[in-house]
């Protein structure tokens, strides 16, 4: 005879559960209509979530519109080589993903980052197959104060701990107050980063010698993750990866449009 307290379990935990549903039913991370699950999307903004899919350039992870072949690198790969290995992200910075990264960034919305996350797990597979620690991009502590916590942070913890990785959120310190980037060109993002981030000295061994996933919400210009990038490698990482949730594509700013990242 089948054990039955499997099968006990799951009712009890849905009759617990059902209180809280019914007091506060789960809305669409995207849009607040209510759906089936805490986190998921609804019919309407689903089809506006833009997935980044291969064929795209092995280095910055932008898509091409035709499949290149193995190992072909994008003119921006080319040109400008990045202080990092390779990037990934999940989605275009367009549409409801706008929505869910401001949500999580500016409105407390913690409870998306799980989602997030295994989104981001699904386009950075080959990342994660190779790191050896996970780091977020840190925020200076004044700011931490203000936001009190790290959207980055959030999103890293759940990477790390659905890939079974080591997570290092205070191998990496922001020792420069910045400037908001919302609205600078990419001369002036770097200028805004260079010299922002450091490894303390008591914190070298975190990285040291290890190949580093570098987590954040938004790559625009890649001027942060580059700063990031050069700041680990300095600190003694062998090599950085970084993964996102979104990625600024062209056309995903449109007249009239916040540019809130």
């Amino acid at each position: 005879m089948a054990d039955p307290m499997p099968q006990f379990k799951s009712l009890a935990l849905a009759a617990l559960d059902w209180p809280a549903r019914v007091l506060f039913p789960p809305v669409c991370a995207g849009c607040r209509r209510h759906v089936s699950q805490p986190g998921s999307l609804c019919a309407h903004c689903w089809p506006q979530l833009r997935f980044l899919e291969k064929p795209w350039c092995e280095v910055m992870g932008t898509p091409f519109t035709h499949d290149m072949g193995v190992g072909f690198l994008s003119a921006e790969a080319i040109a400008n080589p990045p202080p990092f290995e390779r990037a990934r992200a999940a989605v275009s910075y367009s549409g409801v993903a706008r929505q869910l990264v401001q949500g999580l960034k500016y409105s407390d919305r913690t409870h998306l980052a799980p989602w997030m996350a295994r989104w981001m797990l699904r386009a950075g597979a080959d990342l994660v197959a190779d790191a050896d620690v996970v780091v977020p991009v840190p925020l200076h502590w004044r700011r931490f104060l203000h936001r009190r916590f790290n959207q980055s942070a959030e999103l890293g913890r759940v990477v790390a701990k659905l890939s079974d990785l080591p997570f290092a959120p205070m191998a990496l310190v922001r020792v420069k107050v910045t400037r908001q980037q919302v609205g600078l060109q990419r001369a002036e993002r770097e200028d805004n980063v260079r010299a922002a981030f450091r490894v303390p000295p008591e914190r070298d061994i975190e990285v040291r010698g290890r190949r580093v996933l570098v987590v954040d919400d938004v790559y625009t210009t890649g001027a942060t993750v580059g700063a990031v990038a050069k700041a680990l490698k300095k600190g003694g990482a062998s090599a950085v990866d970084v993964l996102t949730f979104a990625r600024v594509l062209p056309g995903d700013f449109r007249p009239g449009k916040a540019e809130t990242i």
